[in-house]
C-alpha cells in the first residue's frame, strides 16, 4: 500500500509540473531529430502507463457514456455516442485548420515546421512556438482520450490500439498534412469497420497494415503529403 501511495503521488506530479520540464529540457534538444523525439515520447508513455498500472491496478473501472440510444436512418442504426464523438472530432478538425491556416500563430508554426533555420532567421522564436505547438498536440491527445474512453473502457493500456491506429493514420495521410490525416482517419475507420465485420478483428488489422504498406510502396509521401526536395 505504501508503494502504491508513493507511485500515485509521483504520477500526479508529472502532469502538473514535470511535463513542461520534460518538453523544455529533453524534447527541445531533439526537436530536429524526429525519430529520437518519437522514441523519447514513446518511452515516456510506457513509463507513465506502467506507473498508472502499478498505482491503480489492471482492472477496468465502470464508466458509461452520459448519452445512450441510437438513431435509425432507414436500415442504418447510428449510436448517439458515436455521432457525438464524430461531431466533436469534426469541430476539432475545423478549429485546428482555422488556427493553422487563418492565424499568424498557425503561419508561424507551419514556417517553423518547414524550415526551422529560415524561420529563426525571419525573427520567429522556436523556444516560444514549439511549446505552443506541443501544448496544442497534447490537448488534442487529451481530447481523444476523453472521447474514446467512454466508448471503449477505462483501463490501463486502453489507448495502445488507438495510438497504433493514429500512427498508421498519420503515415497514410502524409506527414505534415492536416487534410491527409483527416481523410486517412475516415478511410481507416471504414476499413476497420468493414474488415472486422466480414473477416474478424485480427484479419481486419492485418488488412489495414497491408494497405498502408502498399500505399507506402507506390506513394511514399502518403495520400496528401508533399515531396520535400533538398536544395
Amino acid at each position: 500500500m505504501a508503494l502504491q501511495d508513493n507511485v500515485k503521488s509521483a504520477m500526479r506530479t508529472p502532469i502538473r509540473s514535470r511535463w513542461p520540464l520534460f518538453e523544455l529540457f529533453m524534447l527541445e534538444r531533439l526537436v530536429d531529430d524526429h525519430l529520437a523525439t518519437l522514441m523519447l515520447t514513446l518511452g515516456l508513455n510506457l513509463m507513465m502507463s506502467t506507473g498508472l498500472l502499478t498505482a491503480y491496478g489492471p482492472l477496468a473501472m465502470d464508466f458509461a457514456f452520459p448519452v445512450s440510444g441510437a438513431i435509425r436512418i432507414g436500415p442504418i442504426y447510428a449510436p448517439l455516442e458515436n455521432l457525438i464523438v464524430l461531431g466533436i472530432c469534426l469541430c476539432a478538425i475545423v478549429a485546428l485548420w482555422l488556427v493553422l491556416f487563418r492565424t499568424d500563430l498557425g503561419r508561424a508554426l507551419r514556417a517553423l515546421a518547414d524550415d526551422r533555420a529560415v524561420a529563426r532567421a525571419q525573427g520567429l522564436r522556436p523556444r516560444l512556438l514549439f511549446p505552443l505547438a506541443f501544448a496544442i498536440a497534447t490537448g488534442l491527445a487529451g481530447l481523444t482520450g476523453a472521447l474514446v474512453t467512454p466508448i471503449l473502457s477505462l483501463a490501463p493500456g486502453v489507448g495502445d490500439p488507438v495510438l497504433a491506429t493514429s500512427f498508421l493514420t498519420v503515415i497514410l495521410g502524409g506527414l505534415g498534412s492536416l487534410g491527409g490525416a483527416a481523410l486517412a482517419a475516415f478511410l481507416v475507420g471504414l476499413v476497420e469497420a468493414y474488415s472486422s465485420v466480414y473477416f474478424g478483428g485480427s484479419i481486419g488489422a492485418l488488412i489495414l497494415f497491408v494497405l498502408v504498406l502498399l500505399l507506402l510502396v507506390f506513394r511514399p509521401t502518403g495520400l496528401l503529403g508533399r515531396e520535400v526536395r533538398g536544395a
